[in-house]
């Protein structure tokens, strides 16, 4: 088989279709060039597909219709047509049928992702209000697809060096504080320890566990929740070989010179980790969902219907989202190949394995 017929296949599913999803996905493929280093395959149809590019102006680009994504052509942007009528578009607004028709991509998609019919799922925004009246009661993708696979999953905000979880994410703050334990986030540590190691290739990730309240609590001054959970978190994930620090206070950690030491930073709540990574990663940020046997990421913002319709929708973070998603692909999978070989060595030459550490004191960054 050639290099070009072994490039991965991307499974796109389009979101919203009265939102800024399709504009995104045909902006980042406009360029034939970028065909070389992957094969797109968009669960839609290519007479949808084909009426936004025209109102976007895109005329140079042209798909191959499938029926299946196992009929996907290199060097082509598939669609597998998922249905044949028209469809009514009414940009900025969220209606039923808009919804119907992102619960069909979004559905067709995993399934083909499930079958191993594509090597990773890349999703363009959709709205999660509206899909609860489709029978999708979720706030999310990871969420979602939390459920579907029946497997652990969590969320990862990251853009190069930066790479952000959460202790809690879409929880109103009026609940965050009674949800937090000990527990949640040792456990949540080791998530993200895990995803740093086999998706990033990280092979001893240092982890800044940020505080709840201001100034990390105050040492009991400002709230309890750093000395009663967090601060016994992170010292027995520590104690447990995990390079673990905190917590920090959220205000001052992310300026340059702290947040740049640490491969991978835990934030108690949505607001305290989004804000600086929308302030930081905006244009380039991709949602990447760890803990799956399989890879999804997704372009940092919404629907954004203001602006859907327009032409004038960025698309730096959906086309971030899939080189992303490749690299997480053959990152994992060099990992699982690695791992394998030193299992086998062992179970050969009765290797110890014990590893010893050589970790830093205590608080030590």
């Amino acid at each position: 088989m050639s290099v070009k017929n072994n490039k991965l296949k991307i499974g796109i599913s389009i979101g919203d279709p009265n939102g800024i999803g399709i504009e995104v996905i045909l902006k980042t493929l406009q360029n034939k060039e970028i065909l070389d280093f992957f094969t797109p395959v968009i669960f839609a149809s290519t007479k949808l597909l084909s009426y936004q590019k025209n109102i976007f102006g895109l005329n140079s680009i042209y798909f191959q219709g499938i029926f299946k994504a196992e009929e996907a052509i290199p060097g082509k942007i598939n669609v597998v047509n998922l249905w044949k009528e028209n469809v009514s578009i009414s940009f900025g607004n969220s209606t039923e049928e808009s919804a119907k028709i992102a619960k069909n991509s979004l559905l067709a998609a995993v399934d083909a992702l499930k079958q191993g019919s594509v090597n990773v799922l890349v999703t363009a925004p959709l709205n999660w209000e509206s899909m609860q009246t489709q029978g999708l009661n979720f706030l999310n993708h990871t969420e979602y697809l939390e459920n579907t696979l029946k497997e652990k999953a969590h969320l990862l905000l990251e853009n190069n060096d930066l790479r952000i979880a959460f202790a809690t994410f879409n929880t109103p703050i009026s609940k965050v504080s009674e949800l937090l334990s000990k527990e949640l986030i040792k456990k949540q540590i080791k998530a993200l320890h895990t995803t740093l190691i086999q998706d990033f290739c990280i092979e001893k990730p240092k982890i800044a566990v940020l505080g709840l309240n201001p100034h990390a609590g105050e040492n009991g001054l400002l709230g309890k929740e750093e000395i009663n959970c967090i601060e016994p978190a992170v010292k027995e994930s520590f104690d447990r070989g995990i390079l673990s620090f905190g917590p920090y206070s959220a205000d001052s950690f992310f300026s340059p010179s702290i947040y740049t030491s640490f491969d991978g930073i835990l934030a108690m709540y949505h607001d305290q980790g989004l804000i600086p990574f929308k302030t930081l990663a905006y244009e380039y940020g991709v949602n990447f969902t760890g803990g799956l046997s399989v890879v999804h990421t997704e372009p940092n913002h919404g629907t954004a219907y203001s602006i859907a319709g327009q032409g004038i929708a960025d698309a730096k973070s959906f086309e971030q989202a899939i080189f992303d998603a490749i690299k997480i692909y053959k990152t994992r999978r060099e990992y699982v190949k690695l791992k394998s070989n030193a299992l086998q060595k062992t179970k050969i030459e009765g290797i110890d394995i014990t590893v010893d550490e050589d970790l830093p004191e205590e608080g030590e960054v």
